[in-house]
């Protein structure tokens, strides 16, 4: 009998693990760009992984305190639970500017939501509570593929509520939280055979998500050509003998009598070096895009370093000031991020 259980677990273990990653292989292959890297894709694996446990130490206390069946947990608090501790990852992604774009949200997202599925479905097999195969059809094709695709919608429609801001006020995370609660919140509350609800996930989320891929593309591919030639252009300023007479030249003028001359020398030397590397970044993102894997170089790492220096130099007041120059969206800071991240 243990042997046959053994025998019936190597079965079901792949169908209920397996599906889930290997769609996020698939969107990983999707990202021309190559937006984000294999180390932070595991690290969101692995977090998500990580809220399994908490998940169900929240979801057994909520039971217990509203005298609550399982079924009941499952259909009332775990959609609501499970999908903040989710997203609370995916905030924690905006805030330290790891998501730039749809598809690195779609892609952090889903990753988030696939690893949570992954432990859940490995303590279910784990318990051994079940060897059905169709039930492990319906966890691996189709719970686990919803965990990842309502974090990956969660992540997807704060991006677009959010991406020209610098700062986010905690109520533009909530219309994502809401929609990811109550598809969550819909699938489980099974008002349909579980191999319908499972089918349904894998007929509507890939056209969904490409769909997503093919907008942010175009997006990328415009952003890159308009912001790649104003860099340049106010690089050509910089460095141009009738810099003085410039609109840069005249704005920095204006600033000697708010800010000490060394600062004013430091906040052209930072502005020029800001825009160097953002320009270095996007040709980055061009060269992914054609297939080729431009490591940073240690000349790069050098410049980041001097970047620090003379952010610390010029203080936040300086910055802010420099701001109209600066292209200074959430993406532009996470395109440095990129780029410093480059091997």
């Amino acid at each position: 009998a243990e042997s046959r259980m053994s025998e019936g677990l190597l079965v079901l273990a792949p169908v209920g693990l397996l599906p889930v990653l290997l769609y996020l292989v698939m969107l990983l292959f999707m990202d021309s760009y190559k937006l984000v890297t294999l180390r932070g894709v595991v690290g969101a694996i692995l977090a998500g992984a990580a809220l399994t446990g908490l998940a169900y130490l929240v979801n057994s206390l909520f039971r217990d305190l509203l005298d609550l069946s399982f079924i009941e947990t499952s259909r009332l608090i775990a959609p609501v639970t499970e999908e903040i501790l989710k997203a609370l990852i995916v905030i924690w992604m905006f805030r330290t500017n790891r998501i730039g774009f749809l598809v690195d949200s779609a892609i952090f997202g889903f990753a988030v939501g696939a690893g949570f599925a992954v432990a859940e479905n490995f303590f279910y097999l784990a318990m051994d509570t079940d060897q059905n195969l169709a039930v492990w059809i319906v966890r691996g094709f189709g719970t686990a593929i919803m965990h990842g695709s309502v974090t990956a919608i969660f992540a997807i429609v704060s991006q677009a509520l959010t991406e020209r801001n610098m700062s986010i006020h905690p109520a533009r995370y909530l219309p994502g939280l809401l929609i990811a609660v109550a598809l969550h919140g819909v699938y489980n509350q099974f008002l349909v055979n579980p191999i319908i609800s499972t089918l349904v996930v894998m007929v509507v989320v890939p056209p969904l998500l490409h769909e997503v891929f093919r907008l942010s593309a175009a997006r990328i591919h415009r952003w890159l050509e308009l912001d790649f030639d104003a860099d340049a252009l106010l690089l050509e300023q910089i460095n141009s003998a009738e810099f003085s007479s410039s609109r840069i030249g005249r704005f920095l003028n204006d600033l000697r009598q708010a800010f000490d001359g060394p600062v004013v020398v430091d906040m052209l030397c930072y502005l020029r070096l800001y825009t160097e590397l953002a320009m270095r970044a996007k040709g980055m993102l061009m060269a992914r895009a054609a297939g080729l894997d431009i490591p940073a170089g240690e000349r790069t790492r050098e410049k980041f370093e001097e970047l620090r220096y003379l952010e610390k130099s010029i203080g936040k007041t300086g910055i802010l000031a420099l701001s109209p120059f600066l292209h200074m969206e959430r993406k532009d800071l996470w395109q440095l991020k990129v780029l410093a991240a480059a091997d």
